[in-house]
């Protein structure tokens, strides 16, 4: 069973340097956070933590406003699995729920996805899931061809299938996310759906009428001239992972390429930003 690192913080003032932690933390692989003020809980697997890179995200915040303070400990692997079903509740949103295979009939009334998460992201619970499934539910996905970058759990890839696309290409770099997108693509009677291992450079074809992406900042620039190459004209990218004062770089970074924005959203202070090739 996997081993995790748990970094505590303690940050005072706690906002907004919270925000700004979970956002450096994230870009070095940190995957989950607990927000308690004024302590901030973050997550790596043992295996992707890197002291080094941890001090110097820690030397980067300014000593004249904010005092942090920190501790390590290493979490031994668990069942990882029975702790998320006895904290896992349903996740209802406006026009879909997200359940587990152990929640009610009740729960799943209208459109719904049930999942496993395991130990991939894509839960519904953190804000950016949600964010993107609510630009999703205002795209046209008919007849579309669908790259879904980052795929987790294969939430947003169901969640495609399920909004009319015809063919769904869903990519995750890490191999226990690519089985687990399998096994909730075959939960959820997906036929359009195909997962594969890698990053972008292995997607083998263009054309896309909608990307998703709902990674960190730092991997969203580096995929944008990838993305441009592989959206068709008029094409839509649905972006998230990102904080909201992250959103006019990445904006203006687009920009460069061409990318006209249609639509922002909003929650949390994570941002999720709809744009279109022309």
């Amino acid at each position: 069973m996997l081993s995790y690192v748990e970094l505590t913080l303690q940050i005072q003032p706690f906002s907004p340097f919270h925000e700004i932690a979970i956002a450096w933390l994230a870009d070095i692989g940190f995957e989950s956070f607990v927000e308690e003020a004024p302590v901030l809980r973050a997550y790596v697997q043992e295996l992707n933590f890197n002291s080094l890179k941890l001090e110097k995200l820690l030397a980067q915040f300014p000593r004249d406003r904010v005092r942090v303070s920190h501790k390590i400990e290493v979490l031994p692997g668990q069942n990882w699995n029975a702790l998320w079903e006895s904290e896992f509740p349903p996740v209802i949103m406006d026009t879909l729920a997200i359940v587990a295979p152990f929640h009610s009939k009740e729960y799943r009334r209208g459109r719904f996805i049930e999942i496993e998460p395991k130990m991939s992201f894509g839960t519904g619970h953190h804000a950016t899931t949600c964010l993107m499934c609510k630009a999703m539910d205002a795209v046209d996905f008919n007849n579309a061809k669908v790259l879904d970058m980052g795929t987790g759990t294969g939430v947003l890839s169901i969640f495609a299938e399920m909004l009319g696309a015809v063919e769904v290409l869903s990519v995750d770099i890490e191999p226990w996310a690519v089985e687990n997108a399998q096994e909730n693509a075959l939960r959820n009677n997906c036929q359009k759906i195909t997962v594969v291992l890698g990053d972008v450079g292995i997607v083998p074809m263009k054309g896309f009428k909608v990307i998703l992406a709902n990674i960190n900042k730092n991997v969203l620039l580096s995929h944008f001239p990838a993305y441009w190459k592989l959206l068709e004209p008029k094409g839509t990218l649905i972006l998230s992972g990102f904080f909201d004062f992250d959103k006019d770089p990445i904006l203006k970074y687009a920009e460069k390429f061409g990318f006209q924005l249609q639509n922002t959203y909003e929650k949390e202070h994570w941002t999720c930003l709809q744009l279109v090739k022309p």
